[in-house]
């Protein structure tokens, strides 16, 4: 891709490009995006109980790591019902397995979070476990779907991101889904929730490289697996992930995940590869449409910033098919 297009891309996905909307268009995405939900339904349960030790098969190490969820339904697991099988319990246990410790989970994620939710979600965190060693977020499908301001989500979670790290966790992203892929949202409302997740999800890569954070660009990473067999991938409420879904969401964070603790990833050389170093807001703005990829500070000549600001690293990753996910 050339430079000036990574400009042009980043003036439309991180320079406000929904702003064209009109008022009454605006007015419709709202009213179909009630209909939307109104179709899915209230969740028919809550998500299961992610807190708790976890442990790989052989790891009897009582040293263990602390991991912090924050986040949305998403985060939480709505549509899962065992911990294991939630993004908190597959990343506690791929953590353990690659690290060779325990790992203690506590959740703080609650359905129906925005972003506007992560402060008073990171101070429960931060009373319970006061230095955790790693942070996970995920959060944004509520922000679309309630026609937030992307800027000001970015914000609130660059603070959320900072206060963690001020605590000494690292932190790991994964940034908005794409809700185009969900079938139960009808047309044209789905092209642009599409756009609107990818302008929100740039948005949030700014902010994760600004204060320290890796993003983990989720995008349509099961679009193609939800399309086939949505049955199996979905959740009862045709909105949410199933365990199957999730495990592909998990597998897709889970090298940032252990790489942020210190640990290299399994098969790290053979599993990613760098794709170059870049101003922030053009690295997110590629991570947007790209699953799997991840973005995090960088250096051109031993300089973290430029003249179009600071420099990001994007790292891309192989995720797990959905299909394998599966079995």
């Amino acid at each position: 891709m050339s430079i000036a297009r990574r400009f042009a891309t980043a003036a439309v996905y991180g320079g406000g490009g929904m702003g064209v909307l009109g008022a009454s268009t605006v007015f419709f995405l709202a009213v179909e995006g009630a209909l939307a939900r109104r179709t899915v339904g209230p969740p028919s349960s809550e998500p299961p109980d992610v807190n708790g030790r976890y442990a790989a098969p052989g790891v009897v190490d009582d040293d263990a790591l602390t991991l912090v969820i924050v986040g949305d339904s998403s985060a939480a697991g709505l549509g899962a019902y065992e911990p294991a099988e939630t993004p908190g319990g597959r990343l506690a246990l791929g953590l353990s397995e690659a690290s060779g410790r325990a790992v203690r989970v506590h959740g703080v994620a609650k359905v129906g979070a925005q972003s506007c939710d992560l402060a008073e979600q990171v101070s429960a965190a931060l009373t319970e476990v006061p230095g955790p060693d790693i942070a996970v977020i995920i959060i944004g499908a509520n922000d679309v779907t309630h026609l937030r301001q992307p800027i000001a989500c970015a914000r609130e979670l660059g603070d959320a991101i900072a206060r963690l790290r001020a605590a000494g966790a690292a932190v790991v992203v994964g940034t908005c889904p794409d809700l185009g892929m969900i079938q139960v949202i009808s047309q044209p409302l789905r092209t642009l929730c599409r756009a609107r997740c990818r302008q929100l999800a740039t948005l949030q890569a700014v902010a994760c490289v600004e204060k320290g954070a890796r993003a983990v660009s989720l995008g349509d990473l099961l679009g193609p697996a939800f399309a086939q067999r949505p049955h199996e991938l979905f959740s009862q409420d045709r909105f949410h992930p199933s365990a199957a879904g999730y495990a592909a969401a998990a597998e897709a964070m889970l090298p940032s995940v252990v790489g942020a603790v210190g640990v290299e990833p399994a098969g790290e050389e053979e599993e990613a590869r760098p794709v170059g170093t870049l101003p922030v807001r053009l690295a997110a703005a590629e991570a947007s449409r790209d699953p799997g990829t991840e973005v995090r500070r960088g250096e051109i000549a031993g300089r973290d910033r430029g003249p179009r600001g600071r420099f990001a690293a994007l790292r891309r990753r192989r995720p797990a098919d959905a299909m394998d996910a599966v079995g």
